[in-house]
């Protein structure tokens, strides 16, 4: 029970925001890890582990059935439910994955803009553990296992400035990332069409569900993305 006392103290006691500078150079760093090929596609399994959670949480909201969840070594993902195969659950189910990442992001930042590190590094861990209980491959129990060891660490034994610096990191990973991930959904379509083969990106699972062009839902995710990252991003740098 002490523990616990300790932990909630933690979580509801808001800490001292970082400097400007401190922030700007946090999202510098993660800028880079999204433009060098080899750290992108590592660090894109926390951002596939987020976006199936948001199919996984929206299906479910739904009324749809959670059958498991799976996350692949080249950072793809699957999430299955059980459910009507067509209708507005399964279209909001499709919708979800994308503006899962910037949603969570836009959260986290929310919450960091009100001093709240600690809370946001325990929302992700529980975040992490939900996803854990419904991986059904090997591959991605690794990568859940690997996500939540770094956020058990941090949140457990890190020091504040450690906790400060690992939760703007996610939260900038996850505003920045959100975008990136549409636009490479993108480039993934083209080259599907090039080669004559079906689209089975999110949007063009949407297009067949709702007879609108695969692009239109490839611009909607991508404008609630990047209105997350404005918003997002502008309560980070003016959290003082």
């Amino acid at each position: 029970m002490d523990w616990l006392s300790d932990v909630w103290h933690d979580v509801t006691t808001p800490q001292p925001a970082p400097s400007t500078t401190a922030t700007l150079v946090t999202a510098a760093v993660v800028l880079v890890c999204l433009v060098v090929p080899t750290v992108w596609h590592i660090a894109r399994h926390a951002l596939t582990i987020v976006h199936e959670a948001a199919h996984a949480f929206v299906a479910v909201l739904v009324g749809r059935r959670l059958s498991g969840i799976r996350v692949h070594s080249d950072t793809s993902g699957l999430t299955v439910s059980v459910g009507k195969p067509r209708g507005p659950g399964m279209v909001a189910t499709a919708a979800a994955g994308y503006p899962g990442p910037a949603i969570v992001g836009l959260a986290a930042a929310w919450f960091l803009s009100l001093g709240y590190t600690v809370g946001v590094l325990w929302a992700l861990l529980v975040l992490v553990v939900l996803v854990l209980v419904q991986i059904r491959n090997w591959y991605g129990l690794w990568a859940v296992l690997v996500s939540g060891a770094v956020l058990v660490v941090v949140t457990v034994w890190g020091s504040s400035d450690v906790q400060g610096i690992t939760a703007h990191a996610v939260t900038w990973f996850l505003l920045l990332g959100a975008p990136r991930a549409v636009l490479e959904m993108q480039s993934q379509r083209r080259g599907l069409r090039r080669g004559g083969r079906q689209d089975t990106s999110d949007a063009g699972a949407l297009g067949r569900l709702t007879h609108l062009p695969g692009g239109f839902w490839v611009a909607v995710l991508l404008l609630v993305c990047l209105g997350a990252l404005a918003l997002g991003g502008w309560w980070l740098l003016s959290a003082r």
